[in-house]
């Protein structure tokens, strides 16, 4: 393939990333915090997102919180700040009874989307 070819289908790809991710990190951030122990401090779901995502949400921090902002501002997320002996004051999300309502739904039309496209790739990848 020559080089404007892959420049567009890289470029075509990246694309494709940024508008797969856009939902998957709210189902995954929705995800993370429905099963911690209490509230979490951005940095914190950030890293648990790197491990148990094996790396895919790696690298997105700085995206995380505008997801975060939106998350809370439909009610799915409460939040409060409080002060750090290591830095600046935190502000800690914690998820709410209509972010676990909004995680199930999302979490259903994840499986069935993922379903669906695994069937009609299914025989076209190696």
């Amino acid at each position: 393939m020559d080089s404007p070819d892959r420049d567009a289908l890289d470029s075509a790809l990246r694309k494709f990333q940024r508008e797969l991710s856009a939902g998957t990190v709210s189902l995954a951030l929705l995800a993370v915090l429905a099963t911690a122990p209490g509230p979490m401090y951005g940095y914190q779901i950030a890293k648990t997102l790197e491990r148990s995502g094996e790396g895919v949400l790696s690298g997105k921090q700085s995206a995380l919180y505008p997801v975060l902002r939106n998350l809370e501002g439909a009610g799915f997320l409460a939040s409060h700040v409080e002060p750090s002996v290591a830095g600046p004051p935190r502000r800690y999300y914690a998820i709410t009874p209509s972010g676990r309502t909004a995680l199930s739904e999302w979490a259903a039309a994840w499986r069935a989307t993922r379903t669906s496209v695994d069937s009609v790739l299914e025989g076209l990848l190696p």
